[in-house]
């Protein structure tokens, strides 16, 4: 079968969060000063850490990639749905929606991976503090972000390509502010069983294998915690882990929360609104979670933006 044989359907109909109208001048206000804030503050983190050479460690090293992949991660979506806002048009063009749909998976999927990374890196540096700098040298730490990349790319290619090969009979009307794959392949009319599959495997190999890295490593590093005999000590290896735990919190309990909600009989919408933490509020959130209770990180930003450091 031939991608998009026998009837091709050239676009498709994107509902969004609300069909009310009255809805859609505060809508594209709370989307468009998101998406500012967004790029904004996680640009402000990859170029605080870019330029503050007490800074290039592996822990901010992995902090300026994850910033620089929510920035792309907001800006697969954002843009196309204040477009449609703005122009008072749901269309998104076949092509489009698969490219939306490639570079949507390469970025949630270099987040879950980064998270996972940062994770070891803490678990690294509290459960072998004295060889952390050998273990976690630049080398190791690019090969990590190297593999992810090649990892998140490989995913979303064949996630793409396959929903390149399904054909569409009928109208497309996707429940969504952006193209997401279950909902797309879910109005397919040719064989979906390879998708499936495709999708499932990815979720508990992809999505589950990083997450049970994360809890064996933060299960070793409470061990750990508990194990210091000083309270200063505690509270400082705490310290180290805490904002990262809660940007993993934040980001899997969102996920967790869309799935949930897509469980539910009639449950389309519910599920858009849901998604919207994890692809708008949380890349948001992540640097003010990175930088509020960072001193190294306060400084290098007063650097940046010219005030003076005491």
């Amino acid at each position: 079968m031939k991608p998009g044989s026998d009837t091709q359907i050239p676009e498709f109909l994107l509902l969004g969060l609300s069909e009310e109208p009255e809805l859609q001048p505060l809508i594209f206000g709370l989307f468009l000063s998101m998406y500012l804030i967004t790029v904004f503050g996680n640009l402000l983190i990859t170029l605080a850490v870019s330029s503050d050479s007490h800074l290039h460690t592996p822990m901010y090293f992995f902090l300026a990639n994850l910033s620089s992949v929510d920035i792309c991660f907001t800006s697969t979506t954002n843009p196309k749905t204040l477009q449609n806002i703005q122009t008072q048009s749901k269309v998104i063009t076949y092509d489009d929606c698969i490219t939306e749909i490639y570079f949507f998976l390469l970025f949630a999927g270099m987040d879950d991976f980064l998270l996972a990374v940062m994770t070891y890196d803490h678990f690294v540096a509290i459960r072998h503090p004295l060889h952390h700098t050998v273990i976690m040298n630049p080398c190791f730490c690019g090969l990590l972000v190297l593999v992810s990349w090649m990892m998140s790319a490989l995913h979303s290619l064949l996630e793409s390509l396959m929903v390149l090969w399904l054909s569409f009979c009928r109208q497309v009307e996707i429940s969504h502010f952006f193209c997401e794959i279950n909902q797309v392949v879910r109005f397919a009319c040719s064989d979906t069983f390879l998708n499936d599959i495709v999708m499932y495997f990815a979720t508990v190999l992809l999505g589950g294998s990083p997450l049970a890295g994360i809890i064996y490593s933060y299960s070793k590093i409470v061990s750990s915690i508990v194990g210091i005999s000083s309270a200063q000590g505690k509270y400082k290896a705490f310290s180290t882990c805490a904002s990262h735990l809660s940007v993993v919190s934040l980001f899997y309990c969102t996920i967790l929360g869309v799935y949930l909600s897509s469980a539910a009989p009639q449950s389309s919408h519910s599920g858009a609104v849901a998604s919207v933490m994890y692809t708008v509020v949380t890349p948001m959130l992540n640097p003010f979670i990175y930088s509020l209770r960072n001193r190294d990180i306060k400084r290098a930003l007063k650097r940046i933006v010219g005030i003076p450091v005491t």
